[in-house]
């Protein structure tokens, strides 16, 4: 019997990497894709993944015809997904005032967006013509509100929830399943420079197998931990007058510059 195949790009660190090992543990071939090639290959080896299980594929998520062919690359390898993972992402605080910041902001948003979108697309049409497979998106908690100095990310995140729902909404009929996973607070790269207190800040494996058992259940929609759950949704609810004075000074996020 074949081996279960997923499909994970930002697989060089962080999220898509701890996602990687959860999956590899389950069982499943592996098929990765970063710009750090070379960075998957030193993890593999450490790992001790060994290469018949598993397929490295070049592509920047922000240039859609790359991560286009990674995808049509791996259909030639190794077939059709079970599971496709968008995990690429990037963070990166803007000020709407500096003109090279809305550069960046159209640069997280070809990342997380186009990006999320370009991954699934080869992957659609084969899937629906099996009638089964899950597509599954890494959104935030962070979309879920809008934080001061954080406007590309936490709007780039807001449409990944809005995105994953419109495209379950389109596969209901299909048999194939779109999962969204709001992490809140993971110990990666990413986070690693925040200048500001993480509540529940969790390690990126312990995010990963909780992931994995919600990707494996087809459940449309999580936030993981379930605390910053319940965080959001108290945020959420909060009139716009009292979440404005309660975030008021909190430090912002790092821009392209370090500042």
């Amino acid at each position: 019997m074949v081996a279960p195949l997923v499909f994970i790009t930002g697989a060089s660190s962080g999220i898509g990497q701890a996602l990687a090992g959860r999956f590899h543990a389950a069982g499943y071939r592996l098929a990765l894709v970063a710009r750090r090639t070379d960075a998957i290959a030193a993890w593999a080896v450490q790992a001790g993944i060994s290469e018949d299980r598993m397929r490295i594929y070049a592509a920047d998520v922000a240039i859609t015809d790359s991560i286009v062919a990674a995808g049509h690359a791996c259909l030639q390898d190794w077939g059709v997904p079970d599971v496709v993972i968008a995990a690429a992402g990037i963070s990166v605080g803007i000020d709407t005032a500096v003109r090279e910041d809305l550069d960046v902001m159209a640069q997280v948003f070809a990342v997380n967006n186009t990006g999320m979108a370009a991954t699934f697309h080869p992957f659609v049409d084969p899937m629906r013509r099996r009638g089964s497979g899950k597509l599954a998106g890494i959104a935030s908690v962070n979309g879920i509100r809008g934080f001061p100095g954080h406007g590309a990310y936490c709007a780039s995140k807001a449409a990944v929830i809005s995105y994953c729902e419109s495209l379950r909404g389109e596969l209901r009929a299909s048999g194939v399943q779109v999962v969204t996973i709001s992490p809140g607070y993971i110990d990666t790269p990413l986070t690693q420079g925040n200048r500001y207190r993480m509540p529940f800040l969790m390690s990126a494996e312990a995010f990963a197998a909780q992931a994995f058992t919600t990707i494996e259940r087809g459940r449309s929609y999580r936030v993981i931990p379930w605390q910053m759950g319940l965080v959001a949704g108290l945020l959420r609810l909060l009139p716009n007058a009292l979440f404005d004075r309660l975030f008021a000074g909190r430090p912002r996020k790092r821009r392209a510059d370090g500042t």
